[in-house]
């Protein structure tokens, strides 16, 4: 009997509340005069599901669903039995129930629960009262079995019948289901209740299907005999005491958690018969529960009336051998001498094969499934199951009937749940802090590695913090953080050897002399995962073929064949569906791994790690997103394992893959790190340092920084110049994104004549066609847009656009920046056609190859708007720009300069549309922002005081318009000169608007 499964019915009928089982996630056992009385079925049901002593009590509305209420009432004299279907299912632990038939002549054991009137206190509602007694099936009553009660209640003053309300409790002679109670005897003083035999229900129609069908996973529908002796023994043997428990089951850790999802789905693997292996998909071999798991089911076996339980420790079988003969003699079988353990093993298989006994046997920590063999016990009767726990991962597990159930690490709830019951059971709650979720992820979640923290916590008087920094501290070894002396539940290994167990037999199996450096390797990387094609990798095999102490040719197959087995044994995860990340390994494990690395080979490893990382990094980041990001992410674990006194080109290649993902505040954040790194590793004249501080200064820029950009670039550049010579091409990659910053700035003339130098000295140094020559190309036709000079801007341009096209393809990011610089040109220059559609193929090809967030594509999608602007298309320039503003301000923040742009352009299409006050509203927000964040000497902060001073004048605020036109004739004179045609557009727009306001014309009169 399982109390969880205890069930209070009440209905709307005189009788009012009864008892009930629950034999289904939504199937309920009770009396059918509970629902059924005076011939009238009960329209409203409740179900009350649970003891408050045992889980949660779940409240649930019903119906009867046998029998159906829709083919009439039952004959008076029917089998008073029926079952109501729950609304909602209620999860509880425990396999299927099993019914029961009693046979012969002795008094049997009968035990249940119901809820008796007598049971309820003085003005509550009913509590639970146990059913206990012995039950003859030589005894017959018109209801069936008749249950003799150990104790039983007085007789009510008021004359209720005290029983009232245990009808439809169900009734259990040795863990089997053998009836229902429906009433009692008055004439025996209360002492002798009735119970109506549910192998008679299981003979009626529609029931055994019924409760076959929607019962708990593995019901059966037939019952199973139930007697007062037990099975033959040997000559002359005494009866054994059921139950028979043979082994040392180990007792259940404190706060273990039940793990609800699993034990179903070791349910449903039993329902199907044959044997269940618990192994863990998850790598990292010990630690994930799968021994408490299996003696928590061994639990469960026994409060459900399992009369055998053999736990065999099964590393070796003659252990499984030594348990099986001293069941075999337990149990008195005959033909167990005691002489021949092997003999007497096989003999307890024999009689499990057949016995109606139920049991279960434990088969814990199998490491090798052949010298296993015939070891396994087998159930014809189907009265009983296996269960074996594994390291292993290896196809052989599902042979022989047996089912894999994959246990992996507990779940963030589970391991927050586990933290607080162990601490709140020693009364330490205060120890969980705000920082018990990043406890449980720095340990992976193992629940070994949760014990022993918990327990070590307790010791120290730590709170989570408090350990969380002692664990994570690179001084802390997992002796330190997770101590012997935190072994408070017995497991008897040391963390490390726990991890590691099964790494002895993979060295054992493995021929190649690799998997150890493959394990370490596996180590330095990302303990989520990454891709297979590492492995293949040419930089991979160069060092796998030269690994001591021999040289040879080793292939990826090998490489592969290394992998399987690692994952066989469990130390790591290799699942190629899961790409790209491929193969993973428990963080523990890895660290343990990592912390049995010498000094010295360190280095090695590690530059092996990172050729391979950069071998397999795509030439192209936003084709490849999640590819780029599980390197992003593997490239950061490397550099971390080796305490960032590391250096390799792999550092560089992540910096920038962040940066081509538009992921700005994250690569600003990465090259300040490399910054300091660089300085602490390779001095302050190192050229590798040059590198990481210029790519700091495009990070600056891309930001919005480029006061910050270009003062530290100028410094880059003429560190290069004095390091590296004014002809090497990082020097002039250098200038190159100097000239950029430059031109953000609106400094056009120092722009355009550092980069007419750099145009010749790139293209006679390193080629027309290199890199540094086309960026330089395409820049300087933006100097030339920006200085006015649109003819040669224009040239300049399209063959930007085709040599970029030649060299890179038309999918290409350098391409698509090209097409879009190229449409804005042919804007200005009045080719408005070409220039929306060139836009609007840019923007579909952003979309596809960077996607729909990435700077770039949002650059394009504004781009298009004021296309649209400018074709007279306002709606859809609304539209767009209402989607690019939210997106900068998401994607790149609300003081990026791209964001406030991108808010004055919308405003310029509030202002086309008519909406000229929330037009003003978002300019002067605009120009404030941009006083503030670029100055007052950028042409941004002209053009947007030019556009707000157009929208006062438009509703007629004029002497406020005037006020910004003598601001943008004062800055563009500075900025652009006096002479310029903005400045002298910006004095005639002055002289205008004076003369309307003195002689308003005739629309005033």
């Amino acid at each position: 009997m399982n109390p969880e499964r205890l069930v209070l019915v009440q209905t709307d009928n005189p009788t009012g509340v009864g008892s009930g089982y629950l034999v289904g996630p939504q199937l309920v056992l009770t009396a059918l005069h509970v629902v059924l009385a005076e011939g009238r079925w009960a329209e409203h049901v409740q179900a009350r599901v649970g003891h408050p002593h045992f889980g949660r009590v779940e409240q649930r509305r019903a119906q009867v669903c046998w029998p159906d209420p829709e083919q009439g009432v039952p004959a008076a004299d029917d089998l008073d039995i029926a079952l109501i279907w729950l609304d909602e299912p209620v999860a509880t632990t425990g396999g299927p129930v099993v019914w029961g038939l009693p046979e012969g002549t002795g008094q049997i054991p009968y035990t249940g629960a119901g809820f008796p009137a007598f049971a309820a206190d003085a003005g509550s509602s009913a509590q639970v009262e146990a059913l206990r007694g012995e039950l003859s099936a030589v005894s017959t009553s018109s209801a069936g079995w008749v249950l003799d009660c150990r104790i039983w209640p007085a007789a009510s003053r008021d004359g209720e019948r005290p029983w009232a309300g245990a009808s439809g409790a169900a009734v259990f002679c040795h863990g089997r289901l053998v009836g229902v109670a429906v009433e009692d005897n008055r004439s025996m003083d209360w002492r002798r209740l009735h119970a109506a035999p549910i192998h008679e229900a299981l003979d009626s129609p529609g029931f055994a299907e019924l409760v076959t069908r929607k019962g708990h996973a593995g019901t059966a529908g037939v019952p199973e005999a139930v007697t007062a002796t037990g099975d033959a023994a040997s000559p002359g043997a005494t009866e054994p005491r059921w139950p028979v428990i043979v082994g040392q089951v180990p007792t259940l850790a404190t706060a273990l958690q039940p793990r609800s999802d699993l034990r179903e789905e070791i349910e449903r693997a039993r329902a199907t018969g044959g044997s269940v292996m618990l192994t863990q998909v998850l790598s990292g071999g010990g630690g994930v529960g799968k021994t408490q798991l299996a003696a928590a089911c061994v639990t469960d076996a026994l409060a459900q009336g399992t009369d055998i339980v053999v736990w065999a420790p099964a590393a070796e079988p003659q252990q499984v051998i030594t348990q099986y003969a001293r069941a075999a003699a337990d149990l008195h079988l005959a033909g167990a001498t005691g002489e021949d353990p092997e003999a007497d093993a096989r003999t307890l298989l024999a009689w499990l094969a057949t016995t109606s006994r139920r049991w279960m046997v434990v088969l814990d920590d199998v490491t090798d499934l052949v010298t296993l063999g015939t070891w396994w016990p087998v159930s014809r009767s189907g009265t009983g199951w296996s269960l074996a726990t594994t390291r292993l991962n290896d196809a052989r597990l599902t042979g022989g009937g047996r089912t894999r159930v994959d246990i992996g690490t507990y779940t963030p709830e589970e391991s927050i749940s586990y933290l607080s019951e162990r601490l709140d059971r020693d009364d330490t709650g205060h120890l969980l802090d705000d920082q018990a979720t990043s406890l449980a992820e720095a340990l992976g979640h193992l629940p070994l590695a949760l014990g022993l923290a918990a327990a070590h916590m307790l010791n120290e008087a730590l709170t989570c913090t408090e350990y969380l920094d002692l664990f994570n501290s690179r001084a802390t070894r997992l002796a330190d953080a997770l101590p012997d002396t935190a072994d408070a539940e017995g497991y008897g290994r040391h963390i490390t050897v726990a991890l590691l167990l099964s790494f002895d037999a993979v060295q054992e199996a493995d021929t190649t002399n690799l998997a150890g450096p493959a394990l370490c390797l596996a180590a330095l990387l990302d303990p989520a995962g990454h891709p297979h094609s590492f492995w293949s990798s040419p930089p991979l095999l160069e060092y796998f073929s030269h690994y001591p102490p021999y040289d040879r040719q080793v292939t990826a197959g090998q490489i592969h064949s290394v992998l399987r087995l690692l994952h066989r044994y469990a130390l790591i995860t290799h699942d190629r569906r899961a790409e790209p990340r491929a193969v993973r390994i428990h963080a523990l494990t890895a660290r343990a791994v990592r912390e049995s690395i010498p000094a010295t080979g360190l280095v090695h490893l590690a530059t092996a790690a990172a050729n391979g990382l950069l071998h397999i990094w795509p030439e192209i980041d936003p084709q490849h997103p999640e590819l780029a990001a599980t390197l992003r992410t593997n490239t950061d674990a490397l550099a971390l394992h080796t305490d960032h006194r590391f250096w390799h080109p792999v550092l560089h290649r992540a910096g920038d893959s962040l940066s081509a993902a538009g992921l700005i505040s994250s690569a600003t954040a990465y090259w300040q790190r490399m910054v300091t790194t660089d300085e602490g590793i390779l001095g302050a004249d190192h050229p590798h340092l040059l590198g990481s501080r210029a790519s700091l200064a495009i990070s600056y820029r891309q930001g919005g920084r480029i006061d910050e950009a270009i003062e530290l670039l100028e410094h880059v550049v003429a560190d290069s110049e004095r390091l590296l010579g004014g002809d090497h091409p990082d020097t002039l990659l250098s200038r190159n994104s100097l000239a950029s910053s430059y031109l953000q700035r609106a400094r056009t003339e120092d722009a355009t004549a550092l980069l007419e130098q750099l145009v010749a000295d790139s293209e006679r140094l390193l080629g027309p066609d290199h890199r540094t020559s086309l960026l330089a190309r395409a820049n300087l036709a933006g100097a030339y847009q920006q200085g006015n000079q649109a003819d040669k801007a224009l040239g300049l341009q399209e063959q930007a656009v085709a040599d970029s096209e030649r060299l890179h393809g038309t999918l290409h990011p350098s391409t698509l920046t090209a097409r879009n610089n190229l449409a804005r040109l042919y804007q200005k220059a009045g080719r408005a056609e070409e220039a929306l559609a060139l836009q609007e193929q840019v923007l579909s090809d952003s979309e596809h190859l960077l996607g729909t967030d990435h700077p770039n594509t949002l650059l394009a999608r504004a781009n298009l708007a004021d296309s649209y602007r400018q074709g007279g298309r306002i709606e859809e320039a609304v539209v767009l720009l209402e989607q690019v503003v939210p997106d900068r301000e998401r994607v790149l923040g609300p003081d990026h300069i791209d964001t406030v742009i991108a808010r004055g352009s919308l405003a310029g299409a509030y202002e086309q549309a008519g909406r000229t006050e929330e037009s003003i509203d978002l300019l002067e927000s605009v120009v404030a922002d941009c006083e503030r964040l670029l100055g007052v000497d950028h042409p941004d902060i002209v053009l947007a005081r030019y556009g707000l001073a157009g929208s006062y004048q438009r509703v007629g605020r004029t002497d406020e318009a005037l006020g910004h036109l003598w601001r943008v004739a004062s800055d563009s004179r500075r900025i652009l000169g006096p002479d310029h045609p903005d400045t002298l557009a910006t004095l005639d727009h002055i002289t205008h608007l004076k003369q309307s306001a003195i002689d308003p014309g005739p629309e005033a009169e």
